[in-house]
């Protein structure tokens, strides 16, 4: 089949590999109809991470089921499913609570909890930027799709990162209805946490970036854009929430967080976040952050710490969540959301791209290009 495959950092090419097929009674093989590029990918596809060579990325993935294994007993083939980047078994301590994000039994070492498509450190499992897909306990990963699947194919398929991911962000800040919001990074995931905000109820969201063009996405669904490079952005939101600061927060840009000149501080956001939401208030952390970051620009950030502001963020007696998102907790609810209309996570998408066309893909979306907002690819 055909795949995109790492072969070192910005070095990703689209090969021949061996097929993906059933290696277990509970798997599903999945032909994947589309699959998006996430930011995420970035971190690897930058050599930011110890990926090996050889891995098939992609972990935001849809598609048919073309074949299922013999205990397999949901799902048929012809079945449209959206695949949570997460895989779960089910049936461990933390699938059965939910978190999913955190599945005991997937991953090989059992040191680790969660497991991934194509992504580091998260197993051995080939990501679905390839013509086909094997899913590991297939009746507990695949959410089966209604009728207008088809039609709603690229807002479907946010339903196995994006979406979710920006909606456990709001979660994990304990957004209520009539909250304010400040989201900082207007990318994928920092939109959907806005688009979220907006569809929970929340009174103002606030989205911080630089990106013209990811601005003006959030300015369409009626939140307020701040720009960092044309001034504090902790000022801004003061300005819109009469000195006291949002009510909630969301971090949705991670580890590489950087000024407008390009200096990357890991902590930028996390202490702006502190400066931005009031006493009491709540941020929810989803961008990502990892044990050791071996090209980090000190030494601090090379083991996966940052200088926090530990004695406001206490002494305002906020609150933090943090973690990947677990997917099947909120996909049901969103993909109904979907179906009757009352969601279009596709808004974002600016570019849909055939397989062929993922290395480009992949070097336009890395360099923030403008109008690369969102790429989903079509094996």
């Amino acid at each position: 089949m055909k795949a995109l495959v790492y072969d070192g950092p910005r070095e990703v090419h689209v090969k021949d590999v061996p097929d993906a097929r059933i290696e277990q009674p509970t798997d599903v093989l999945v032909k994947i109809t589309s699959t998006n590029i996430c930011g995420s990918d970035l971190h690897m596809y930058e050599g930011r991470t110890d990926l090996e060579p050889g891995m098939v990325l992609g972990h935001e993935n849809l598609g048919i089921v073309a074949e299922v294994g013999n205990a397999v007993v949901k799902v048929s083939p012809g079945d449209r499913v959206c695949l949570p980047f997460n895989i779960g078994c089910g049936f461990c301590r933390n699938c059965e609570e939910g978190l999913t994000a955190f599945c005991l039994t997937v991953h090989p070492d059992p040191k680790m909890a969660g497991a991934a498509y194509g992504f580091a450190g998260m197993g051995p499992f080939w990501g679905g930027q390839a013509e086909y897909l094997r899913v590991p306990f297939g009746d507990f990963n695949c959410l089966r799709l209604p009728e207008d699947a088809q039609d709603k194919e690229t807002d479907y398929v946010m339903l196995s990162d994006i979406f979710p991911t920006g909606w456990h962000c709001t979660r994990l800040a304990d957004m209520q209805p009539g909250d304010s919001m400040v989201v900082y990074g207007a990318g994928p995931v920092g939109l959907m946490a806005a688009y979220s905000a907006m569809i929970q109820g929340a009174s103002k969201v606030m989205i911080v970036d630089r990106h013209p063009d990811r601005l003006k996405l959030a300015e369409e669904i009626g939140v307020i854009p701040i720009d960092d490079s044309k001034g504090d952005p902790v000022e801004q939101v003061l300005e819109q929430t009469r000195g006291q600061g949002a009510d909630k927060g969301c971090e949705c840009v991670g580890y590489q967080a950087h000024d407008p000149q390009g200096h990357e501080d890991a902590a930028m956001t996390m202490n702006r976040l502190v400066d931005s939401v009031r006493f009491t208030g709540h941020i929810g952390v989803v961008g990502i952050f990892l044990p050791q970051d071996r090209n980090g620009p000190d030494e601090l950030e090379r083991h996966g710490k940052i200088a926090f502001d530990m004695g406001k963020f206490w002494f305002k007696g906020q609150k933090v969540g943090t973690g990947q998102a677990n997917v099947k907790h909120y996909n049901r609810q969103l993909r109904d959301l979907i179906h009757q209309g009352r969601a279009k996570p596709s808004w974002i998408v600016s570019h849909e791209l055939p397989l062929a066309e993922a290395e480009s893909g992949y070097q336009h979306f890395d360099a923030r290009d403008d109008g690369w907002t969102k790429v989903v690819m079509h094996p």
